[in-house]
C-alpha cells in the first residue's frame, strides 16, 4: 500500500469516528428514554391502585359506587374509627404487631449468630450446614403445612402468639442466614483481631464490634422479614382458627366477607389502608439502609 493510499484510509477512518460516536450517543439516549419511560410506567401501575385505595377509604359507600374515580367530596374519618373498633381491625393490628416484632427480632438474633459463625469460623461440616440453609429457601411451605400443624398442635403452639413467633422465625431463617453470611464475609478481619488483642471474647467481638458493623445488612433483612411476616396469610390461617387471635391478613379476609354482606365498603377500604401504613413507613424510614445493605452484600 502506498503512502498516499494509507493516508487517505486514515482520513476516511477519522471521518467515520465522529459518525460512530454520534450514533452511539443517539442509541444511548434512546435507551435511557426507554428505560426511564418503563420505570415511570411501572411506578404508575404500582402507585395508582394504592392511591385509589387510600382516597376511597375517605369516601362514603354511596360515593364509592356513584363516583369511584373522583376525589372524595368530604373526608369521612369515621370510616377508620369504624374499621378499627367495629370491624376489630385494631385487635388484629395489635396482635400482628406483637407477632412481627417478636418474629423479626428472634429471626435477626438467630440468623446473625448463625451467619457470623458460618462466615468467620470455618469448621468441618460448615459448608453442609450453609447449603442446608440454602436448600430451606427452596422448600415450599405448602408441602410442610399439614405436618407442621400436627407438630404445632402437639406442642401446644396453635392459637398461640408465641407459637406463631417461633414458626415465623423458623421460616424466615434460611434466607436471612444466606443473606447475612455473605454480608459478614465482607467485614474486615482486622477489627475482630484488634478487639481480641484488647481482651474481648467471642461474645464481645460479636455483639460489640461485628454486629454494629453489620447494621446495614440487619436493617435490609429486617425489612424483608417485616414485609413477609406482616403479610403472612397461610401460616396463621392454618395455625390460628380462633377468631379472637386472627392475624391482620386473616382479619382483612374476614372483614371483606362480613363487610361485603353489610355493604360497608368504606370500612373495608379503611382497614386495607390501616394495614398498609406500617410497612410503608418502615420502608420509607429505612430505605437508605436497605440500599446500602444490598450493595455491600453484593460486593463480595
Amino acid at each position: 500500500m502506498s503512502l498516499d493510499t494509507k493516508i487517505g484510509a486514515d482520513v476516511r477512518e477519522a471521518g467515520r469516528a465522529p459518525d460512530r460516536s454520534r450514533r452511539s450517543a443517539r442509541i444511548g439516549g434512546l435507551s435511557n428514554v426507554c428505560s426511564h419511560g418503563f420505570l415511570i410506567l411501572w411506578g404508575v401501575l404500582v402507585a395508582f391502585p394504592l392511591l385509589w385505595m387510600v382516597l376511597t377509604s375517605f369516601k362514603s359507600d354511596q360515593e364509592i359506587f356513584a363516583s369511584p374515580w373522583r376525589l372524595p367530596s368530604t373526608l369521612h374519618f369515621d370510616n377508620f374509627v369504624r374499621a378499627w373498633t367495629t370491624a376489630e381491625i385494631g385487635r388484629y393490628f395489635v396482635d400482628t404487631t406483637v407477632v412481627v416484632i417478636g418474629g423479626v427480632g428472634l429471626t435477626l438474633l438467630l440468623s446473625s449468630m448463625a451467619a457470623y459463625i458460618l462466615a468467620r469460623y470455618p469448621f468441618p461440616g460448615s459448608r453442609l450446614i450453609y447449603y442446608l440453609f440454602i436448600a430451606g429457601m427452596t422448600f415450599p411451605v405448602f408441602l410442610a403445612i399439614i405436618p407442621l400443624f400436627f407438630v404445632a398442635k402437639n406442642l401446644g403452639m396453635t392459637n398461640s402468639l408465641p407459637g406463631l413467633v417461633i414458626i415465623y422465625s423458623a421460616y424466615s431463617l434460611p434466607f436471612s442466614v444466606f443473606f447475612l453470611t455473605a454480608f459478614f464475609r465482607t467485614l474486615p478481619d482486622s477489627l475482630a483481631e484488634a478487639a481480641s488483642i484488647d481482651g474481648c471474647g467471642h461474645w464481645g467481638i460479636f455483639f460489640r464490634v461485628m454486629l454494629p458493623l453489620a447494621k446495614p445488612g440487619l436493617v435490609s433483612i429486617g425489612i424483608f422479614n417485616v414485609l413477609g411476616q406482616w403479610n403472612q396469610y397461610l401460616l396463621p390461617l392454618v395455625l390460628e382458627d380462633d377468631p379472637k387471635k386472627y392475624m391482620l391478613a386473616q382479619g382483612l379476609a374476614s372483614l371483606a366477607v362480613r363487610q361485603g354482606y353489610k355493604s360497608d365498603w368504606s370500612a373495608l377500604f379503611a382497614g386495607l389502608t390501616i394495614s398498609m401504613i406500617p410497612v410503608l413507613i418502615v420502608y420509607v424510614v429505612f430505605q437508605r439502609q436497605v440500599r446500602a445493605g444490598m450493595t455491600t452484600g453484593a460486593l463480595k
